[in-house]
């Protein structure tokens, strides 16, 4: 099993973001997460990612535990959060270095993790441009090719598409389908069509807990549409 997630649980305060999440995950599926907002969505992302400790529970990628063995469990895992940070004034090629590097590879090894990831997030000639001069859709797919580097087996996608244009949504929902023929993948998103369009299971989070773990067609089929269930299953309201 690529990812194994069981009873993760965070609090801030006296709020529980996640409570008791469980759910696990194979190479070839692309699991949609879908909630209001502060349904615990990002927060588990984290927690899977290896960038927030959680209070209780276990994430495990190819059975090593994200929390105990942090650096090793990152070695396998990809994390593009939302509204990825990118220098501006860099060119995807010296960012992509500087990150590379920064993991610790070689600059030999670097060298040709730039190459393949560039290649596999599609930056063609943009690739010595400043980023500053890229629009959103492609320094989203340089945060995408930076997620790439290492040569992840699990990747996970915050809001991948948010903020583009039809086509440059287009595009990069063809990039994630290719992509999740040979990983595993976690999207979270608000757009039901980009659910319906790449993702195999859809994961309905409300108030830190999971409400439903189903096909989108199963979904459609139980409820009309993907929009009522979300509203049935969330109550149709929204968090804090």
């Amino acid at each position: 099993m690529l990812l194994q997630v069981d009873g993760l649980r965070k609090t801030f305060g006296r709020r529980a973001a996640v409570d008791g999440i469980g759910f696990s995950l194979d190479v070839g599926e692309i699991v949609g997460f879908l909630g209001p907002n502060g349904a615990g969505k990002t927060t588990t992302m984290r927690m899977i990612a290896g960038y927030l400790e959680p209070d209780e529970g276990s994430a495990k990628i190819f059975n090593i535990d994200v929390a105990r063995e942090r650096r090793r469990a990152q070695e396998r895992v990809g994390y593009l959060p939302e509204g990825n940070p990118l220098y501006g004034e860099m060119t995807p090629w010296t960012f992509l270095r500087f990150v590379a590097e920064t993991r610790g590879m070689s600059r030999e090894a670097a060298r040709h993790a730039v190459r393949r990831a560039a290649q596999d997030a599609r930056l063609g000639d943009t690739i010595d441009q400043p980023i500053d001069t890229l629009s959103k859709g492609y320094r989203r797919r340089v945060g995408l090719a930076a997620a790439l580097l290492h040569d992840p087996m699990l990747l996970i996608l915050d809001e991948p598409t948010d903020g583009l244009d039809p086509n440059q949504r287009h595009a990069v929902r063809e990039l994630i389908r290719r992509l999740g023929e040979e990983r595993g993948l976690i999207i979270s998103t608000h757009s039901l069509e980009e659910v319906e369009a790449v993702c195999t299971r859809a994961i309905i989070i409300d108030q830190g807990r999971i409400v439903v773990d189903k096909t989108p067609a199963a979904l459609r089929e139980e409820h009309g549409s993907l929009e009522r269930a979300f509203t049935a299953l969330t109550r149709g309201e929204e968090r804090v």
